[in-house]
């Protein structure tokens, strides 16, 4: 009987292991959603602000520079401290902030109000990287931590289908304002997920040297150079393709939201798959060769204004290539980041990543607001490309010091 009875508790270890590694993932993918809800929200309802608010396509766009401006300039402080005080703390801070800024999104009567919102979203984007890392470096085997982090990952892309899709339905019976004020709501709920979901923090560790935390290195470095290319280009598609939708393509406010929908459908079963793909060897190839997927999926993007069917199947291949390169850069620091480092190389890798979202988007904005969408998608092309160019080099030079060793 007791030889059964250690039987039954050997086999029900395991089953409590995954039980509790699927409530970590699925809550790290819900933080990873709410971290750039307001990023989806502002693309997705584009048409009824421009409308309603009068805001112009060029505002439109300064709304993405404010908030990953704001991201990119406190991601190294955010990696810092989340090294220090812990995932937990971090992540229970990103969903308050997410809330709130939120809210304060679906109170702005005007364009003054809507940007100072958008700045404070600028901190759980910040935080979101680092934090969720690091729980995932603390919590999840080390065979497992490609897989959780590409689900972790697709959670942005929940996001934009949440935003494309029910959000973007809940707008046309509350009004945007009600549809925002519900994601504020969800966002402290998950909050309160956090402080029930994590395993306590330990005690604060002592402050890093602020040399060791702010300049990127080796690996991080080449790949805040990638992120930075490949930022400016998504950031532009997030921001821009509903409205493109609707006045190139005469699509509907809901139709076109549906395609920020389909992106973030896609996004996710893309960064889940290249994630797992993406084992030591292989992985330092996968971002220059999804930035080249991505060139393709700009130039499906400009086919729309011959043939619209073609959009779709453009806001499918950013999905599956462009998004995904984020989400294997993420791994990639996880493999290859010093001891001690992970949450500060996560950190400086997204301040590139986040200083191409705010630079983007004005750039493509200058040419919607004259119409010129063709010439739009061939910039977004020109900084997959550009982003391509950069992870080549880095995967060379890489190969030529020793696979697995930081170039």
């Amino acid at each position: 009987m007791a030889a059964e009875g250690t039987t039954a508790a050997n086999a029900s270890a395991p089953r409590a292991r995954d039980r509790e590694d699927r409530s970590l993932t699925a809550f790290l993918t819900c933080a990873m959603a709410f971290s750039m809800l307001q990023l989806f929200l502002l693309g997705a309802l584009g048409p009824r602000l421009v409308a309603e608010l009068d805001v112009s396509p060029t505002v439109l766009g300064l709304t993405a520079t404010v908030g990953f401006g704001t991201a990119a300039v406190l991601s190294p402080s955010a990696g810092r401290m989340v090294d220090r005080i812990g995932p937990r703390r971090s992540l229970v801070l990103l969903l308050a902030v997410s809330a709130l800024a939120l809210a304060l999104i679906g109170a702005a009567p005007g364009a003054g109000l809507l940007l100072g919102a958008v700045a404070l979203g600028g901190i759980p984007q910040a935080l979101a990287n680092p934090a969720t890392n690091k729980a995932i470096l603390a919590a999840v085997p080390p065979a497992r931590r490609g897989a959780v982090t590409g689900l972790k990952q697709s959670g942005v892309q929940v996001g934009a289908f949440a935003a494309g899709l029910p959000l973007a339905a809940l707008a046309s019976g509350l009004g945007w304002r009600g549809a925002v004020w519900t994601a504020a709501g969800a966002a402290l709920l998950a909050g309160a997920w956090a402080l029930r979901a994590l395993p306590a923090d330990p005690p604060a560790a002592p402050a890093a040297p602020v040399r060791a935390s702010f300049v990127p290195q080796g690996m991080a470095a080449w790949l805040a150079g990638f992120s930075l290319f490949l930022g400016a280009g998504i950031a532009s598609v997030n921001t821009f393709l509903a409205l493109y939708g609707v006045q190139c393509l005469a699509l509907g406010p809901d139709v076109a939201g549906g395609l920020v929908a389909v992106l973030g459908v896609a996004g996710i079963v893309g960064r889940v798959g290249w994630s797992k793909a993406a084992r030591p060897g292989r992985a330092e190839w996968l971002p220059g060769l999804l930035a080249c997927g991505a060139v393709g999926a700009a130039a499906l993007l400009a086919g729309g204004l011959l043939a619209s069917p073609l959009v779709w199947a453009g806001a499918v291949a950013v999905g599956v290539f462009a998004v995904s390169g984020n989400a294997v850069s993420m791994v990639l620091v996880m493999q290859r980041a010093a001891p001690g480092r992970a949450g500060q190389d996560s950190a400086l890798v997204a301040a590139g990543f986040f200083a191409g979202f705010a630079l983007g988007p004005p750039l493509f904005g200058l040419l919607a607001q004259s119409g010129r969408y063709g010439a739009g998608w061939s910039l977004v092309a020109a900084e997959f490309a550009a982003a391509g160019a950069v992870a080549f080099l880095w995967a060379v030079r890489d190969r030529r010091a020793g696979t697995g060793k930081a170039a």
